[in-house]
């Protein structure tokens, strides 16, 4: 039975739909596209089966423990992940070094996250920055799967625009469940036309294969650090933000410290990084969750477990996640993220005095610029910030920039617990 602040939520209807089907749209976009990036490195690296089969396990496990545990905690959906860009980077690095050697940098990395984060230091320097520019990188971000929905009407014109018009018709009818009405119409039209492949094996339970770390320092800084650095400014950085567009101030040093802390843990396993998600994060957070902010909480543990899920019978459901057609996962994610895609755009232009600054993030961010393995979103944070001091922006700020939303807005009401919700310290708080 799971429990909210007004009291039980059981089986009987009581727990809303809608945030299960955020959770479950969040956890299918986890793996349909990073888990190729986690199979190429493996690959590429020549892994055995059993090492591959345990890097699965340990990420998801890990993303599981933490998304349930900090949602639950929190009472936010916190949507945690596996770190995409590293494992991007993985494709290129981790054959070039040895599998134990590798481990050792996933220690090393997990253990400098935990501590930059833990300690604060990442969330003050994250707390300084204008929210406009902020939530101008969200919705650069977010903009490639908001366009991708019109990319995919071109290339499976029946499927992606089945899809689209379910959607608009219950966000006209029946708006609370638009994106169920968009899933399900999906799953029927690949269904009828062929186009889900999934055959699966003989589901068994992963078994964890341990490795020993070994420490060099060509892995330390041909993985160790690439790795972190993309990790803490390609999902930290967005993750927190997205949190924090939506109104929801959980702890980001317990938070970002947590999960750090479970990716050392599970490094022997396999676990390159796990961490606050974004792009999934944003799922959740937004009102096709749940109309009621304080109920999204329930999105985030619903991710959590499908995350579990998997991971018992590692890579032998993998073949769920690949076998569903690239224009139903893509249309999926775009129809889900709408409403987070507006109200990102509205901060954007919110603040006049930071608006170009802003409009600076938002365009560096959404073309999707990769430097030195980084991603955009860190590259447009950066150029956001840069033309807020260069403009002055800076001068006559708003100390007040991260309040919550007022009650009715799409933020969280005041029922939603968020731990030390009244902190004025610069590591998260408002």
């Amino acid at each position: 039975m799971i429990s909210d602040q007004r009291g039980p939520i059981g089986v009987g209807g009581a727990v809303p739909l809608t945030a299960v089907t955020a959770g479950t749209v969040a956890m299918v976009v986890s793996y349909a596209g990073p888990l190729a990036l986690v199979l190429a490195a493996a690959s590429a690296a020549g892994l055995s089966g059993a090492q591959t089969s345990s890097w699965v396990w340990a990420v998801s496990i890990g993303a599981g423990v933490t998304c349930v545990g900090l949602s639950w905690w929190s009472r936010a959906p916190v949507v945690t992940a596996f770190s995409t860009p590293g494992a991007a980077i993985l494709v290129t690095a981790l054959p070039q070094h040895g599998y134990a050697e590798a481990v050792g940098a996933f220690l090393a990395a997990g253990v400098a996250a935990t501590v930059l984060t833990a300690t604060g230091v990442f969330a003050r320097v994250l707390a300084r920055i204008p929210a406009g520019v902020i939530a101008a990188m969200l919705a650069g971000t977010l903009f490639s799967f908001g366009t991708a929905v019109f990319t995919s009407v071109r290339a499976a014109p029946l499927l992606a625009g089945a899809m689209l018009l379910a959607y608009l018709l219950a966000r006209r009818l029946a708006p609370t469940y638009a994106v169920v009405c968009a899933l399900a119409t999906g799953l029927v039209v690949a269904g009828a036309s062929g186009g889900l492949r999934m055959e699966l094996p003989g589901l068994g339970l992963a078994v964890p294969h341990l490795t020993v770390p070994e420490f060099s320092v060509g892995a330390l800084v041909g993985i160790g650090v690439p790795l972190l650095v993309a990790t803490l400014a390609g999902q930290y950085a967005p993750g927190i933000a997205v949190l924090d567009a939506a109104g929801y101030r959980p702890d980001s040093r317990v938070v970002c410290g947590t999960t750090g802390l479970v990716s050392v843990l599970l490094a022997p396993f396999g676990a390159h990084a796990v961490n606050p998600a974004a792009i999934t994060a944003a799922i959740c957070t937004g009102p096709d969750a749940h109309r009621d902010p304080a109920k999204r909480w329930i999105a985030g543990v619903t991710c959590g477990i499908g995350y579990l899920v998997v991971g018992c019978f590692g890579s032998t459901l993998v073949a769920l996640f690949t076998g569903l057609p690239e224009a139903l996962v893509a249309t999926l994610a775009g129809v889900a993220l709408l409403g987070s895609i507006g109200g990102s755009l509205a901060g954007t232009v919110a603040d006049e005095r930071d608006r170009e600054a802003s409009v600076i993030t938002f365009l560096a961010t959404a073309s999707g610029v990769t430097i030195a393995g980084i991603g955009s979103p860190f590259w447009g944070l950066l150029a956001g910030v840069a033309a807020h001091v260069l403009l002055g922006g800076g001068r006559g700020t708003p100390k007040g920039r991260r309040s919550r939303p007022e009650r009715g807005s799409d933020g969280p009401s005041s029922r939603v617990r968020t731990p030390q919700r009244r902190r004025t310290a610069p590591d998260g708080g408002s």
